[in-house]
């Protein structure tokens, strides 16, 4: 009897073993939304062809892969979710087209509670923002209600975004809140330079995101990275136009979700409004941003090349209020090897609180001239405790 147990209890533990094995060895299995109904003619509302085929890829135990082919596919706001039973790859071949009536809600496409999720296949994503632009009220209407975000990741891990399009976003292009392990790379998001909040890749208590080999021009950040936002690199990105690669706005609320190891290396900055930036609210809670660095930037006629700004608030409450100062430690910043054309005269500006100034900030080889008639570019700087080295141009500031 005793060998019979054994015997059994081994027999079964290499089936198991045997199913694990032929589930990962297996090819993955396609399910084409053209299956289920979808119809590519940029009119038919494809929504729950859609959501049937993931269902039914996400029950799948195996590899699944949603396949969109060639066309132009109408779809509504859809939320595909998990946990599914074994990877998901959602491949975007054709084009997928976002509705342009007013009945919006704050996401088109979400994906939420999925590990080892993949979207790709050189497709392209139409927000058909202009639909949707003339609403964005917020500056003036405190009541307004949100435009869709394109693509929108929640409590994703472990995943991948690489080689899709996305163009005229409502809102923000990608939206990452609460992810861990996400790769972004060789995807190019585009709107026009007035379209309002049309944010390239906005994230948010988040970790271990990289962002590379990227072309981003919007409306607004190419890059913005909000409370709780670790352990984030950004390299090999082109910015332009738009309002570019941003740290906050930070301190209004979450202050205890910090913001640390963040580096944005190898990027180059063509007429956009800002370069790097980091901008906290005043006033605003307390919170800290640390380990930061920005290195080897290149900047072509950026007008705000190198911004700290702890005096942010751009509505106009805030003057109402009056002048205050900013809660946020900043701490641990490098700016490295960042050289180019400013379109303005002061191309370094750094500008920290009065009640909470910047600590160990480095200034390393800068080399910023100022495109502009007789003049020299220079830089403003206050409340900043730090140290210099190398080329300085322009000098003076730390």
């Amino acid at each position: 009897m005793a060998i019979f147990n054994i015997s059994s209890r081994v027999f079964l533990l290499l089936s198991c073993v045997a199913i694990v094995v032929t589930s990962h060895s297996l090819p993955p299995k396609f399910f084409n939304v053209a299956r289920y109904g979808a119809i590519g003619d940029g009119t038919t509302d494809n929504s729950q062809a859609f959501l049937k085929a993931w269902k039914d890829a996400c029950a799948y135990n195996g590899r699944s892969r949603v396949w969109i082919p060639n066309g132009r596919f109408l779809v509504g706001s859809v939320s595909f979710e998990g946990s599914c039973n074994g990877s998901m790859a959602f491949l975007i071949k054709g084009a997928l087209v976002a509705p342009t009536d007013r009945s919006f809600t704050d996401t088109w496409i979400a994906f939420r509670y999925v590990t080892g999720l993949t979207v790709k296949g050189g497709g392209t994503l139409d927000g058909q923002g202009q639909s949707a632009w003339p609403y964005n009220d917020c500056k003036r209407n405190p009541q307004c209600k949100p435009l869709p975000v394109t693509l929108r990741f929640d409590f994703v891990r472990n995943s991948r975004v690489q080689n899709i399009e996305s163009i005229n976003s409502k809102s923000s292009h990608f939206n990452i809140f609460a992810c861990e392990n996400m790769i972004i790379s060789h995807v190019k998001l585009s709107a026009p330079s007035d379209s309002p909040n049309t944010d390239g890749i906005h994230i948010g208590s988040s970790s271990n995101i990289k962002i590379s080999n990227s072309v981003i021009g919007t409306g607004d950040d190419c890059v913005s990275m909000v409370s709780g936002s670790q352990f984030i690199e950004v390299n090999d990105v082109a910015c332009g136009p738009g309002h570019g690669i941003s740290i906050g706005s930070l301190g209004r609320g979450h202050e205890r979700e910090y913001v640390k190891g963040i580096t944005v290396r190898n990027c180059s900055f063509i007429g956009s409004e800002n370069g790097v930036r980091i901008k906290t609210w005043s006033p605003s809670s307390y919170s800290v941003a640390s380990g930061l660095v920005f290195e080897d930037i290149n900047m072509k006629n950026s007008k705000n090349p190198v911004v700290i700004d702890q005096y942010y608030c751009p509505s106009p409450h805030c003057y109402l209020q009056g002048h205050s100062s900013s809660a946020v430690q900043i701490q641990d910043v490098t700016f490295k090897n960042i050289y180019g054309v400013s379109s303005t005269e002061v191309a370094l500006k750094l500008q920290c609180s009065e009640a909470m100034p910047c600590k160990n900030v480095k200034l390393i080889d800068i080399d910023l001239a100022y495109d502009g008639p007789g003049r020299r570019a220079t830089s403003l700087c206050s409340h900043v405790i730090g140290s210099s080295y190398g080329k300085l141009v322009p000098a003076g500031c730390v």
